[in-house]
């Protein structure tokens, strides 16, 4: 096993705790689940609703891949966390699928959770392959 790459991108998301964007090894890329949380100034508000809050989250994690020369086509795993799981869960599908042909979505878990950092209705991480 080769040594872990620990990944933290300089135009992405500020992390909300102490982590990196993203920890690589042999080939596997571990991104760490992003909020919706604005890239270019963490301190404002989050998005309202769940369609826009799952639209930022999923463009983090592109601002992430594509730092890392990657995109969704290599992403093999998703986990998905809601706050409000029943109320947000088909409205965080429709916007969720809108990222991924429907013959190319990767294997996918979605928790209804109890907490998110900030606030957060929506958090997802994934794994990817290069």
């Amino acid at each position: 096993m080769s040594a872990p790459l620990f990944h933290r991108l300089s135009n992405a998301p500020t992390p909300v705790a102490p982590f990196s964007h993203a920890v690589e090894s042999d080939g596997w890329v571990f991104l760490t689940g992003q909020m919706p949380t604005d890239p270019d100034d963490d301190s404002k508000p989050l998005p309202e609703g769940i369609e826009a809050q799952t639209r930022r989250v999923m463009d983090n994690l592109i601002i992430v891949l594509q730092g890392l020369g990657i995109g969704l086509e290599q992403v093999l795993q998703v986990r998905a966390y809601l706050t409000h799981f029943d109320e947000d869960y088909a409205s965080m599908n429709a916007t969720y699928a809108s990222y991924f042909p429907a013959d190319r979505r990767p294997a996918r878990t979605c928790i209804g959770v109890t907490g998110l950092a900030r606030g957060a209705r929506v958090e997802i991480d994934m794994l990817a392959r290069r």
